[in-house]
């Protein structure tokens, strides 16, 4: 069994979620998000770092998957973006994990079928996916379909995992993606 971390960064909120691969079936593990508040920003990102590892120590997970970094329209906001995705990297990589980066759009498109879908539709398609007894938060659901891409798209024991979830199929065929 092989378990993938994914990661979607924030500096005041970052999205978690681990998946487990046994052959072609896929199981939830844990999703979440860690909240770091309006503190000061160097300790918004030490509790990304401390919670971030803190989840890796707990679940054990053999790799992750992290959003890369889109540019925003204020700087600013993309420097913070940025930081707080390199202390995400920084726990992974002191805990050994290989970390893969996958754009939005590459998420979007692997777990929707159309890389510019709303966060509503991953979220949908997260819960249906992995059967979740509920639709997870925005955060946490980037961070499920993060970790989903990277089961899909990369070597896992040293094969690429091309054949996708029933659901995953579903939502190239145009199916419905919200309620």
């Amino acid at each position: 069994m092989t378990r993938i971390l994914g990661i979607d960064p924030g500096s005041r909120k970052t999205g978690f979620g681990i998946i487990e691969l046994d052959g072609q079936k896929i199981k939830h593990v844990i999703n979440g998000r860690l909240m770091v508040g309006d503190g000061d920003f160097p300790d918004r990102l030490g509790q990304i770092f401390k919670g971030l590892t803190d989840i890796i120590q707990r679940y054990q997970p053999d790799m992750m998957a992290i959003e890369k970094v889109f540019l925003h329209k204020n700087p600013d906001s993309a420097l913070k973006l940025g930081q707080a995705r390199g202390a995400a990297i920084c726990a992974g990589v002191s805990q050994n994990l290989p970390v893969h980066e996958y754009t939005a759009t590459q998420i979007k498109k692997a777990v929707v079928g159309n890389g510019h879908a709303k966060k509503e539709q991953v979220q949908y398609m997260m819960s249906v996916i992995l059967s979740l007894p509920e639709m997870p938060d925005e955060d946490a659901a980037d961070a499920l379909a993060c970790a989903m891409t990277h089961a899909n798209h990369a070597p896992v024991d040293g094969k690429i995992n091309s054949k996708l979830p029933a659901g995953m199929r579903t939502s190239r065929r145009g199916g419905r993606y919200g309620r």
